[in-house]
C-alpha cells in the first residue's frame, strides 16, 4: 500500500511541519492489523508557483494508492485542482484533505469535491495512523467499512452518503517523535518546529483560540532535537507555538538552553506576548548574542474598544515599555503586526494604531488585512460587523461598518510603501529624517503611495536604485531645497547595505578625487587605523571591501565596511573620516 503525504507550499524555502509529523507519528505507532502490511509512506513538496502540469506528472508517476493534501488557506484552491485533475489519471486513488482549510467545513468540502474520499479534521497524527492500518488491512475497495471507527474524520459512506464521526482527542504532544533526521533534505529551508499546541487567548479572529487544550512538549525532548538542530548547522529555526512564552517556566528552559549552547548560527524565531514577559525572561534576553533570537509580536490594533471586541487581552502600555527596553539591548530583531479591518477601527483608528506602533521602531512592522477563517468566531459575527469579505482564500476582508473598500485600497498602496521603504531596511537614515516633514508617519506613507499612484509606479517591478530615484523625485517635489541633502542621505542608505561598484545615477558624480582615495588606502594598509581585522589583505583587496564616500551637504567623510556588518539588519560598520 503506497500511501503519499502532499503538500503544496508557499515558498521553496518553506517546509511542512505536518506531512512530516504525520509519517513519523504512523512509522512509529503504526500496529497493523490481522493480514495488514506496513504501509510505504512518502513525502512530497510543492511548491504553489510550480506549474500545475509539474507536480501532477510527479503524483503520477509516484503511483500512489492513497494521497493526502495539507489544506491551508494559501494553497487550497490550487490543491482542488490538483484533486480534480488527479482523479481523471489516477481513478483508483483515494484522495484525503487534512489541516485547517478544510477542518470546519468537511461536509462542504465533500460536496463540492467529488473525487475526495474523505477529510482529516484537527490533529492528524493519530487519525493518518489509524487510516494507514485500515488501509493496509481492507485495501482500497473495503477501507470505507472501517472508517466509521476512525474519530476526526468526516467521509463518503457506501452509498455515497457524508459521514462525520465524532472530534478526536488531543494527543499528549511529547508523544510526536522527532521529525528532522537527515537534515540534507531541508537545505536551504527555514525549519519549524513546535513545543506547544492551543493558546491560552480567545482572539476572535484566529484558528487558535479554538483549540484551547494547551499542551506542552516535555523540555528534556526539546533540548535534545534543539541541539540535533544546531549540531547539524541549521540556519533558522522558526517555531510555530502560538504564544510561545504564556508559560514562564517552558520558555525560560527553552530560552536558558539555546543560549548557553549557542552555536554562533542559528537563529531562533518565536511568537511571543511581549506584556507577559517577566523581569527574569528579560534580563536573560539581554544576555543573549546578537541575531540568536527573533521576536514577532502581535499587536494588532491600539483602540481600546477594538481590542475588547476582538477578545484579545493586551496592555499597550507595557508592550511599548517593554518593546523599547528590549530594543536598547541591541540584540534581538522584533517583528510587530497590525491589522486592518478589525472592528470599530475606522481610518483615522487605523492611523492612530499604525503611528503609535511605527513609534517603537520595530526591525519589521507588517500591516496585514483581516481574514475571516472559517470556524473563527470573527465570521460569526460579520453578520454585526457588516463584515464582507472575499469567497474565496484567503478570505480577506473588502469592507465593514467602519472602513470603506476605497479604505482598503489606500491601506493596500501604503502597505506596498511600508514595504518597500521601511521593512526593507535600506532607507533608515533618509525616512527617518524625511519623518519630520510630516505630520506623522501615517501621512508621510500615504503621501509616498498618492506620488506612486500619480506617476504610474505602482504594481511594477522596479529595480532596487530605481526605488531611490523615485523617493528623491518625491522628496524634490515635497521639499524643494533640501533635494541635495536627501541624495546625500539616500546615498550613505544606499551604500550602507551595497559594495556597489557601478555608481547609480541618483547618487550624482563622485566627490573624492582618485588622488585622495589612493593616499587613504595606501596610508591605511600601513596603520590600519581604521580596517581592523584586515591584517591579511593588502591595499587593493581591502579597497574591494569597502567603499570611502564624501558627503557634502552631511559635512563628513565614510568608510563603509562590509567585512563587517551588524548581524540584526546587514548595515556595514561605518567609520567618520578626517581627510
Amino acid at each position: 500500500m503506497k500511501i503519499l503525504l502532499a503538500a503544496i507550499n508557499a515558498k521553496y524555502i518553506h517546509s511542512n511541519l505536518a506531512v512530516h509529523s504525520l509519517r513519523a507519528y504512523a512509522q512509529s505507532y503504526y500496529m497493523p492489523q490481522e493480514g495488514g502490511a506496513a504501509p510505504e509512506t512518502d513525502i512530497a513538496e510543492y511548491t504553489v508557483n510550480q506549474q500545475p502540469d509539474q507536480i501532477l506528472m510527479d503524483i503520477y508517476r509516484r503511483k500512489p494508492d492513497v494521497i493526502c493534501f495539507s489544506c491551508y488557506i494559501w494553497n487550497i484552491a490550487y490543491v482542488e485542482d490538483m484533486a480534480r485533475e488527479l482523479k481523471k489519471i489516477c481513478p483508483d486513488t483515494h484522495i484525503w484533505l487534512g489541516g485547517p482549510e478544510v477542518s470546519y467545513d468537511a461536509p462542504d468540502v465533500l460536496r463540492r469535491l467529488p473525487e475526495v474520499s474523505g477529510v482529516m479534521r484537527g490533529e492528524g497524527e493519530e487519525t493518518f495512523t489509524e487510516l494507514c492500518c485500515i488501509y493496509c488491512t481492507k485495501g482500497l475497495s473495503g477501507a470505507a467499512d472501517e472508517f466509521g471507527s476512525v474519530n476526526g474524520i468526516t467521509y463518503r459512506g457506501r452509498d455515497g452518503g457524508i459521514v462525520e464521526n465524532s472530534w478526536r482527542e488531543v494527543l499528549d504532544l511529547s508523544s510526536v517523535p522527532f521529525v528532522y533526521r537527515d537534515m540534507e533534505d531541508f537545505r536551504n529551508k527555514i525549519v519549524y518546529y513546535e513545543t506547544s499546541r492551543g493558546c491560552p487567548f480567545s482572539c476572535s479572529y484566529c484558528l487558535s483560540s479554538v483549540d484551547k487544550k494547551l499542551r506542552f512538549r516535555d523540555t528534556a525532548l526539546v533540548k535534545q532535537e534543539l541541539q540535533f538542530l544546531m549540531d547539524a548547522g541549521v540556519p533558522q529555526v522558526k517555531f510555530v507555538d502560538r504564544t510561545f512564552n504564556c508559560n514562564h517556566k517552558h520558555a525560560m528552559d527553552i530560552w536558558t538552553y539555546i543560549t548557553e549552547h549557542d552555536n554562533g548560527i542559528t537563529n531562533f524565531h518565536f511568537e511571543v506576548a511581549v506584556d507577559l514577559l517577566t523581569e527574569e525572561e528579560l534580563k536573560l534576553l539581554d544576555k543573549m548574542r546578537p541575531g540568536l533570537i527573533q521576536l514577532e509580536i502581535g499587536i494588532q490594533s491600539t483602540n481600546p474598544q477594538t481590542i475588547e471586541e476582538i477578545r484579545r487581552t493586551m496592555d499597550f502600555e507595557r508592550v511599548k515599555r517593554i518593546v523599547r527596553r528590549i530594543q536598547g539591548y541591541g540584540n534581538i530583531h522584533q517583528h510587530l503586526d497590525l491589522i486592518a479591518g478589525l472592528p470599530y477601527e475606522d481610518m483615522n483608528s487605523f492611523a492612530r494604531s499604525f503611528d503609535d506602533v511605527y513609534a517603537l521602531r520595530p526591525e519589521q512592522l507588517q500591516l496585514g488585512f483581516l481574514k475571516v477563517l472559517k470556524g473563527s468566531w470573527m465570521e460569526r459575527q460579520k453578520e454585526a460587523y457588516g463584515l464582507v469579505h472575499k469567497s474565496t482564500p484567503c478570505y480577506e476582508v473588502l469592507y465593514t461598518d467602519w472602513i470603506t473598500y476605497d479604505d482598503i485600497l489606500r491601506l493596500k498602496g501604503i502597505e506596498e510603501m511600508v514595504e518597500v521603504y521601511y521593512n526593507s531596511g535600506q532607507f533608515t537614515r533618509t525616512i527617518g529624517s524625511l519623518e519630520e516633514e510630516f505630520g506623522s508617519p501615517f501621512e508621510m506613507y500615504d503621501r509616498i503611495r498618492g506620488y506612486y499612484v500619480e506617476h504610474n509606479h505602482m504594481d511594477v517591478q522596479h529595480k532596487r536604485s530605481a526605488r531611490y530615484e523615485i523617493l528623491l523625485d518625491f522628496i524634490t517635489g515635497w521639499c524643494g531645497g533640501q533635494a541635495d541633502y536627501y541624495r546625500d542621505l539616500l546615498t550613505f542608505d544606499y551604500y550602507l547595505r551595497e559594495n556597489a561598484k557601478t555608481r547609480p545615477e541618483f547618487a550624482g558624480s563622485y566627490v573624492l578625487t582618485k588622488e585622495e582615495v589612493r593616499q587613504f588606502y595606501e596610508k591605511e594598509e600601513q596603520e590600519r587605523h581604521f580596517l581592523i581585522g584586515y591584517e591579511a589583505f593588502d591595499r587593493n583587496q581591502m579597497r574591494k571591501m569597502t567603499h570611502l564616500e564624501r558627503f557634502t551637504c552631511l559635512k563628513k567623510t565614510v568608510l563603509f565596511d562590509y567585512m563587517q556588518r551588524n548581524p540584526l539588519n546587514g548595515e556595514a560598520r561605518t567609520c567618520m573620516i578626517d581627510m
